[in-house]
C-alpha cells in the first residue's frame, strides 16, 4: 500500500509510519495539488488498474468488483465511472461525465432516480476524479492528469484525451458510492471558486476552444458564468482564476480535439446554463467538481 502525503503539517507522516509501518510512505515538501499528488501515488504502485476515490464518498462492500469490471470485460475500456449517490441516498450524484461542445463537463445524470444510472443519455466522457478505475495501460499512454492544475477539470481532461488515443470508457452503475460533497475544498468558497476558474481558462486555452465552431458558444458561457458569480460573490475571484488560467497555457503545447463521440452535442447553450444551474443550486460557479 502506498500513501501520498501532499505537503501536510499536521503530523499524519508520523501517525502513518508509526500505525501503518507496512505502508510505503510518499511525502511531498509542499501541496503540490490533487493531479500531482495522484500521480506520484500512481508512479509508485504497479498494479494494472488505477482507482481514484474521493476522501468524502463513503462506500459500498462490493465497489471495487463491481468498478473494475467493465475493465475486465472490454480490453477497449480505459477507464470506467462509478455510481455516486447524494447523501439522501434517493438520487444520483453522478455516474461519470458529461462534456458539451464547449468542453465544459457536468456530473452525469445529476438529479435523476437512482433506476436511471444506466442511461445511455447523456453521453459518457469518462469518470469523474472522485470514484473512477483507469486502465494503467491507458493512464500511462497519455500522461496520467495534468499537474498544470492544482484541482478541478482535470478528470475532464484525462477523459477527453482518453477518447482521443482511442480508449472507450464504460459506466459500472453497480459500483455505488455515496458522495458527501464538498468537504476537501469547502462549497464555493473564494479559494474554490478561483482554481475552478483557473482550470476552465487553463483547459480552454490548451484545447484552443475559442478558435474552433464552439468559440462563440463558449465565449457567451463564460461570461454569464463570470458575471453572474462575481454579483453573488461579491467578488472576482473566478474571474482572476480564468485570467491567471488562460495565462499559464500561453507555453504549453496544444492538445488534440477530443473525437465528436465524445461530446455530447445536444448540450446546446440553453442546456449548458441549466446543467450549471442544476449542480450548483440555480448558481453559477465554478466548473466541474470532481
Amino acid at each position: 500500500m502506498v500513501v501520498v502525503d501532499n505537503g501536510s503539517a499536521d503530523g499524519t507522516r508520523d501517525r502513518v509510519a508509526a500505525a501503518f509501518p507496512e505502508v510505503r510512505l510518499v511525502a511531498l515538501d509542499r501541496n503540490l495539488g490533487f493531479p500531482a499528488a495522484c500521480n506520484r501515488g500512481v508512479a509508485a504502485c504497479s498494479g494494472g488498474v488505477v482507482v481514484l476515490l474521493n476522501n468524502d464518498v463513503e462506500v459500498r462492500p462490493e465497489f471495487l468488483e463491481q468498478l473494475v469490471r467493465p475493465l475486465r470485460q472490454d480490453p477497449r475500456a480505459g477507464s470506467a465511472a462509478a455510481l455516486l449517490i447524494d447523501a439522501g441516498e434517493e438520487t444520483i450524484d453522478s455516474v461519470g461525465l458529461t462534456v458539451d461542445r464547449t468542453l465544459a463537463g457536468f456530473p452525469r445524470l445529476r438529479g435523476r432516480p437512482l433506476g436511471e444510472a444506466a442511461s445511455p443519455r447523456p453521453l459518457l466522457a469518462g469518470p469523474s476524479g472522485g470514484a473512477g478505475a483507469y486502465r494503467r495501460a491507458a493512464w500511462e499512454a497519455v500522461g496520467g492528469l495534468d499537474e498544470g492544475v492544482v484541482g478541478y477539470g482535470e478528470d475532464v481532461d484525462l477523459a477527453l484525451r482518453l477518447r482521443a488515443a482511442g480508449w472507450i470508457a464504460a459506466a459500472a452503475p453497480g459500483a455505488v458510492g455515496v458522495h458527501l460533497g464538498s468537504s476537501s475544498f469547502g462549497r464555493r468558497s473564494a479559494w474554490q471558486r478561483y482554481h475552478g476558474g483557473f482550470a476552465r481558462g487553463y483547459f480552454l486555452r490548451r484545447y484552443r476552444v475559442l478558435r474552433g465552431a464552439a468559440g462563440a458558444q463558449m465565449v457567451a458561457t463564460e461570461v454569464l458564468v463570470a458575471a453572474g458569480d462575481a454579483l453573488l460573490a461579491r467578488d472576482l475571484a473566478a474571474l482572476r482564476g480564468r485570467v491567471a488560467g488562460w495565462r499559464a497555457a500561453a507555453a504549453c503545447a496544444p492538445l488534440p480535439p477530443p473525437p465528436a463521440d465524445a461530446l455530447d452535442g445536444s448540450i446546446g447553450f440553453r442546456e449548458s446554463l441549466r446543467l450549471r444551474r442544476v449542480v450548483y443550486g440555480a448558481r453559477p460557479g465554478p466548473d466541474t467538481p470532481r
